[in-house]
């Protein structure tokens, strides 16, 4: 699926995972709320709940009624997992098949970095 395809709030939930793995939300921390969140991104609060949502049913956020919503212990680490497999199963396959397409060399494209 195109990345313009994409529901928004998996572009947000993308967001969000991206940040807890890059440790701009570290476990036990506060994520911003729906509304900041949603302001932040000019998205509509509901979209922005949806994609938080998918992180409480996953068990890598808490939410402590009436404060907000915390990431878990070990959360970085399961996205991150979670995150490879996707890439691995979703996208690697494309990438590769356009460096095939395209006569970029796995190997040859590596030296040059």
């Amino acid at each position: 699926m195109s990345e313009t395809a994409r529901p928004v709030y998996l572009k947000l939930r993308d967001l969000i995972a991206a940040a807890i793995i890059d440790g701009r939300y570290g476990e036990g921390e506060m994520l911003p709320s729906v509304r900041a969140f949603a302001a932040e991104q000019g998205a509509n609060p509901l979209t922005v709940a949806k994609a938080y949502q998918q992180f409480q049913v996953n068990g890598l956020v808490q939410v402590r009624r009436g404060v907000g919503m915390f990431v878990t212990r070990g959360a970085a680490e399961k996205l991150r997992a979670i995150e490879k497999a996707r890439f691995l199963d979703q996208e690697w396959p494309e990438i590769r098949a356009k460096m095939g397409r395209l006569g970029i060399n796995l190997h040859s494209l590596l030296s040059e970095a």
